[in-house]
């Protein structure tokens, strides 16, 4: 199991709409991968590891999929559609890693 992790650094200024990414754009990436996506988490940020301190990254999302492989079928032929429409939630550029599931 790999997860693929799109973070949003948290910059003073950016724009950031959690409602739509969470309703609008993690539905459609989902609707393109179908099966390539096992499943995602949609994260907010809340605050950095010190009390008071603002979050690293202002929003993130994991998806979670069997391996690098399926990944890249089930995302590779949408990526010009889910990356356009990145600017209706954000004017952040994201993040990524892929990271290999080593527990859970």
């Amino acid at each position: 199991m790999i997860k693929v992790s799109v973070m949003y650094p948290n910059t003073p200024g950016a724009r950031f709409n959690h409602e739509y990414y969470r309703d609008n754009h993690m539905p459609l990436v989902k609707a393109r991968m179908g099966d390539a996506c096992k499943f995602y988490t949609v994260d907010k940020g809340l605050s950095g590891g010190a009390p008071g301190t603002p979050p690293t990254y202002i929003g993130m999302c994991h998806i979670f999929s069997v391996s690098v492989e399926a990944f890249q079928a089930g995302f590779g032929p949408h990526v010009a559609e889910i990356m356009g429409d990145i600017p209706n939630y954000t004017d952040l550029a994201p993040v990524m890693q892929i990271s290999e599931v080593m527990v859970g």
